[in-house]
């Protein structure tokens, strides 16, 4: 409850790169729930400080402004617009609808707005992402950044399209195929639907996902935890994919409970990244014992950072300090030999080889007696830097 007894407002942010599909769902959130009222931030000057905020709701446009940032960024926008925005909304709307600009991912706008400071006024209450079922099983397989594409976030952003598409899927509470109308566009037919689907189905299996025409899941219930939402897709907790087989893609999981060796999984990378659109998850490396490794690749993309220890490697004091969540994952994971320690990488693409993606893993394997590593770790470069690094293996090749 807020002041005078009335209670928070609910919050639902909508996020998705393909802006007419955003947009239809906006439409029909505003039309489905009278009262409601959207702010949208459109970024496409905000390299120059410059962003354009549009307030609507079902019947009008009802405030149009120019607001100059100090600092031209998507975190510099919520931090400095649209949080007052919301709080100055909230009162006179029974939904706010937070319309996020194209490359925003919810997971940062989410968890700017999950603050004590903020919940006797707002609560969140769902992340949708919108997605035309025409163009999303390609855009998950295109390897251009966001400036390459005109939608960059900030100045400097290297993110790509691709990255950026799977974030948003793998985040949402729900999964949205709306129709967009009125249709400047031919409609998604039904095989596009289908597909579309299917490829959800591997990206993200527990996230209901509604067609056009479905009923919208539920956007002003209970608040959210966000701590629940990141564990989901946080490296040492996330929820992979199981295998799965479809006309669409494969998905190839593989675990093991043995080291790899880091000079033959490192010559590995080009060809588990090219071969297959989306892969994910943790590993550990055999002159590394103590640290989680998180693999994190779309559209030959390969992202590789340092997750933290394993839990095997802390003292057990600590272990009280950790969330459930990262207890219950080493809990499942956890082996005699190893502890938590454990190789769980996940493949996702068309017409996948489980043999050859196993058997060329399993070759990267430490064999008994095998020395650790030769004085050269390859990985160095990328793990032994503050930053996360991205390796692109178009051009490593």
């Amino acid at each position: 409850m807020s002041l005078g007894g009335r209670m928070s407002v609910p919050v639902a942010l909508v996020a998705g790169l393909h802006g007419p599909a955003r947009a239809a769902l906006v439409d029909r959130l505003l039309r489905e729930h009278p009262g409601s009222v959207t702010i949208h931030h459109d970024l496409r000057q905000v390299t120059t400080g410059l962003v354009i905020r549009v307030v609507r709701d079902a019947n009008a446009v009802l405030e149009r402004a120019e607001v100059r940032l100090a600092h031209g960024c998507t975190t510099c926008t919520v931090r400095e617009d649209l949080i007052p925005q919301l709080l100055r909304h909230g009162p006179r709307a029974r939904l706010l609808i937070v319309d996020l600009w194209d490359a925003v991912e919810p997971r940062s706008v989410a968890e700017a707005l999950d603050i004590p400071e903020l919940r006797d006024e707002l609560r969140l209450t769902a992340v949708l992402t919108a997605l035309d079922a025409e163009l999303t099983p390609s855009d998950i397989c295109r390897g251009e950044t966001l400036a390459e594409v005109g939608t960059a976030g900030s100045e400097g952003d290297e993110r790509h399209l691709a990255e950026v598409l799977a974030r948003q899927i793998e985040y949402a509470t729900a999964l949205v195929l709306p129709e967009v109308l009125p249709a400047p566009l031919p409609q998604a037919d039904e095989d596009d639907v289908d597909l579309c689907r299917d490829v959800l189905g591997h990206l993200a299996p527990t996230t209901p996902v509604c067609p056009p025409g479905d009923p919208l899941p539920p956007v002003s219930g209970t608040a959210l935890c966000t701590h629940e939402l990141a564990a989901r897709v946080t490296p040492a907790t996330a929820q992979l994919p199981c295998e799965a087989s479809t006309p669409a893609a494969d998905t190839v999981v593989w675990r093991r409970a043995r080291p790899l060796h880091p000079a033959r999984f490192f010559d590995a990378v080009d060809s588990l990244a090219t071969e297959t659109v989306r892969s994910r998850g943790r590993f550990w490396l055999a002159n590394r014992p103590d640290r989680m490794i998180a693999w994190d690749a779309v559209a030959g993309i390969v992202t590789i950072e340092d997750a933290g220890p394993w839990l095997e490697s802390l003292p057990a004091a600590a272990w009280d300090m950790l969330p459930p969540a990262r207890r219950l994952a080493a809990a499942l994971d956890w082996s005699p030999d190893h502890g938590d320690r454990v190789q769980h990488l996940v493949f996702t693409g068309p017409d996948l080889d489980r043999g050859r993606i196993h058997a060329m893993l399993d070759s990267c394997l430490l064999a008994d007696d095998e020395p650790i590593a030769g004085p050269d770790d390859p990985f160095a470069p990328f793990l032994d830097l503050p930053d996360d690094t991205h390796v692109d293996t178009r051009q490593k090749r």
